[in-house]
């Protein structure tokens, strides 16, 4: 199942939080080799995640993560305009109505529906939240990636050439995209309502959005 969850509300899912940081330290850290830090627990965190970030997250039957990805709206701080402003031309990044999407990360052993799941809860966000579009940052083979999962960002900057060339993309939230996302991760349109409302509807105290 899906999941949309703040960080200051992961201590409620301690399974699901611990399987999440160690499976991003296996992705960035061991298998991309990212110079990222890794704590005594095997976790990977950075500082963002004490910004009390939106996560999306896969959320396996037995309670651990399957996929996840994390958002910050780019009226705080961010990763884009913080660290990779050359590849939007030095251009601040910064409008009520774009979040920033970061550590896109799947378990070992998940499979295409789980990443097609993740982009369809990043596309219930910015629907539900009324955002127009998500900023990234990635590298350039996984263009053909999100082609096949059925969202393609357009690319706004990079640096490098070839399929290792560093993108900045946006996702447009565009609610055609619905039946796609919806498809390809095997979910059907009235669940995904359901797991989008009953993060929010229930939580009276859910980040507004930045004005």
């Amino acid at each position: 199942m899906l999941r949309y969850i703040y960080a200051d509300s992961l201590d409620q899912y301690p399974r699901l939080a611990a399987t999440m940081f160690r499976d991003r330290a296996r992705q960035f850290a061991e298998r991309l080799g990212w110079q990222v830090e890794v704590n005594e627990k095997g976790e990977e965190r950075d500082e963002y995640d004490a910004l009390n970030p939106l996560y999306v997250i896969w959320e396996r039957p037995d309670g651990s993560h399957g996929g996840s990805m994390r958002f910050l709206p780019t009226v705080e701080r961010c990763m884009i305009n913080e660290h990779f402003r050359h590849l939007t031309g030095g251009v601040r990044i910064e409008s009520p109505l774009i979040w920033e999407c970061t550590r896109f990360c799947l378990a070992p052993d998940s499979d295409a529906r789980v990443s097609a799941a993740l982009m369809l809860g990043g596309l219930e966000l910015g629907l539900g939240f009324h955002l127009a579009h998500s900023i990234g940052v990635f590298d350039a083979r996984m263009l053909r990636v999100y082609r096949r999962l059925g969202w393609e960002p357009t690319v706004i900057g990079q640096s490098g050439e070839g399929r290792a060339a560093l993108c900045a993309g946006l996702w447009e939230f565009d609610p055609t995209l619905r039946p796609r996302l919806l498809a390809r991760a095997g979910v059907s349109a009235a669940q995904s309502r359901r797991w989008f409302a009953r993060a929010f509807t229930a939580a009276p105290k859910a980040r507004p959005v930045p004005a």
